[in-house]
């Protein structure tokens, strides 16, 4: 099996729309909630709760940006799909369940491993 960067490109490409448009959407809920917040429209407590959801939310989209923007520039740079790491080509199989993927499965392990 031999893999198609043409494809896993167009898939990045495709999700950094795709995000973009989710950082507008919860950025205009974030408005509404802030111009809302102490208004009458609910308890203090549940309008900060959904307002943290919000930016929880925010935080998890820019970063999976991030991912998929770093991603676009390896294809640029003509480094896509070697680890940043070691420099070793990523498994064609993680490339393909998981196209912003920018590290090899031995160093993705080392990493986890280390952070615990």
């Amino acid at each position: 099996m031999t893999t198609d960067f043409n494809l896993l490109r167009r898939r990045l490409e495709t999700e950094r729309e795709s995000l973009l448009g989710e950082l507008k959407t919860t950025a205009l809920v974030a408005v509404r909630r802030e111009r809302g917040l102490y208004g009458e429209q609910g308890e203090l407590a549940t309008e900060i709760v959904e307002v943290e959801k919000g930016l929880i939310l925010e935080t998890r989209v820019r970063d999976q940006l991030a991912d998929v923007e770093h991603a676009l520039h390896k294809f640029d740079q003509g480094t896509y799909g070697l680890c940043d790491i070691c420099g070793q080509p990523i498994e064609p199989a993680r490339l393909e369940a998981l196209p912003q993927a920018n590290l090899c499965l031995s160093c993705k392990a080392h990493q986890a491993k280390n952070r615990m």
